[in-house]
């Protein structure tokens, strides 16, 4: 399978939290930080920012994005906790172009605003191509914990990673996280700006009628307004019409989008809508259709808990105000595929999501990405999770199976109000080694997986 893949390669710098640690260096700001948890400003322009977004994530347990636009802030991050940070590929493009390349695409052809040595040096080997640049050479270590000095022009999100379990007290209250997830702060001028390399760019169409599919991601960087006075109707109308003449010089590409976390609810809202008619599927997750659905005044209640049932019907609902096409939530705990036509037969389509949980699953326990066979291997030895087996059964209940209905392996497809569903649980590790990136492995893997079956 031959791969075109956009817009967001960056480096992400993995930091593990210690809620008393971040409690201790919030002290000095509590007042402020106090008054913005109340009415959280969804971006980071001030240190009490920064510290009001991670609180209001381990809080809930949910994570989140929010854009960092204050370039001191932006040092005070790196002056403090870039020094033993994991740095690894970071970005979902990033992170999805090296997943297809391990596990099997034979050529994959990223966008990359940055392409610094440090940033190369984290891109996969095997099937790799940077146009005018060749294959990948650098031997990248897939992770290392910093020891360069720090260099202003590399495009370096912070991703802190809560577990679980963690307890602390801010103020007076006692924070304690549900669940694990991530907080990540991004100052990102090249990404914020939907950046498209011409090399990239002129690649793109002189080779257009190889390629089998395009997996895009970044548009939730943008932002509302630029410095320049111009606004992200810009630069997301630049990606439009590259995809809508891709589209038209090969029509049998698939193109699949992952949409990502915003920082502006109706921006969220108009990326959608405009993308939708024009791409083959978009993946999300839970916080993401919350925020869709909200714009959309559909009911957003149970979304955030994880409840199948709310997710399918706010799913089904989305999928009917704006179109026909194919949206496919991944959660923590099940995948739910929602479209408006058959893009494969069932078998084929449950195959392709038991993969992509199963791949996700093998690297969250790993650390890792390995041949697929290994990582079948390894998933095989993880049980699925038993909420999003019981949130399926839920569905299955709830939705008769008819003549082509499929219930197996805790898994169903079904028809409901016109609609296509497939809904798998994933697979848990006890103890992960990675939680940065699931979300991303899981489609990436899928969307191989339904090339290859469309070939």
């Amino acid at each position: 399978m031959k791969i075109l893949c956009g817009y967001n390669a960056n480096i992400d710098a993995i930091y593990k939290v210690d809620g008393s640690q971040m409690a201790e260096m919030a002290e000095s700001y509590r007042e402020e930080i106090s008054e913005k948890i109340k009415d959280p400003p969804g971006f980071i322009s001030s240190i009490p920012d920064f510290f009001a977004g991670l609180f209001t994530s381990m809080e809930k347990g949910t994570g989140a994005e929010w854009m960092v636009r204050d370039k001191e802030v932006s040092r005070w991050l790196r002056n403090n906790f870039l020094e033993g940070s994991l740095l690894r590929m970071g970005g979902n493009m990033g992170i999805m172009a090296n997943v297809l390349s391990e596990l099997g695409a034979s050529r994959v052809i990223p966008n990359v605003a940055n392409p610094s040595e440090l940033q190369m040096s984290f891109f996969s080997r095997k099937a790799i191509f940077i146009p005018d640049g060749g294959e990948i050479q650098i031997d990248g270590s897939g992770g290392a914990f910093s020891t360069f000095e720090s260099d202003e022009n590399e495009l370096i999100h912070f991703v802190f990673d809560f577990k679980k379990g963690e307890k602390f007290r801010f103020i007076e209250n006692i924070i304690s996280v549900p669940r694990e997830n991530r907080f990540i702060a991004t100052y990102d001028p090249l990404n914020f700006e939907l950046h498209i390399d011409e090399q990239f760019s002129r690649y793109a169409l002189e080779h257009i009628g190889e390629m089998d599919g395009a997996l895009i991601s970044g548009y939730h960087l943008l932002r509302e307004r630029y410095p320049d006075g111009s606004s992200y109707v810009e630069k997301l109308n630049r990606s439009l019409d590259q995809l809508k003449e891709w589209k038209v010089l090969n029509n049998k590409l698939y193109i699949h989008v992952e949409f990502g976390h915003f920082s502006s609810d109706k921006m969220a809202y108009d990326v959608f809508n405009s993308l939708f008619p024009l791409v083959d599927s978009i993946g999300i997750n839970e916080d993401e259709l919350a925020m869709l659905a909200h714009m959309s005044e559909l009911d957003t209640s149970g979304i955030l808990e994880m409840d199948a049932e709310a997710i399918l019907e706010t799913a089904v609902s989305l999928c009917e105000v704006s179109g026909p096409g194919r949206v496919q939530i991944h959660t923590r705990e099940f995948v739910l595929s929602v479209a408006s036509d058959m893009h494969l037969g069932a078998e084929h389509i449950l195959e392709t999501l038991h993969f992509g949980v199963n791949c996700a699953a093998a690297f969250a326990c790993s650390g890792k990405l390995d041949e697929r066979e290994n990582l079948l291997k390894i998933a095989s030895s993880i049980g699925r999770s038993k909420y999003g087996k019981e949130q399926v059964q839920n569905i299955a209940d709830q939705i008769p199976s008819g003549d082509d209905g499929i219930t197996r392996e805790d898994s169903i497809f079904r028809k409901y109000r016109e609609h296509f569903i497939c809904a798998v649980p994933t697979r848990l590790c006890g103890d992960p080694v990675a939680t940065v990136g699931l979300g991303d492995t899981i489609s990436s893997a899928i969307f191989l997986r339904e090339l290859e079956l469309r070939a």
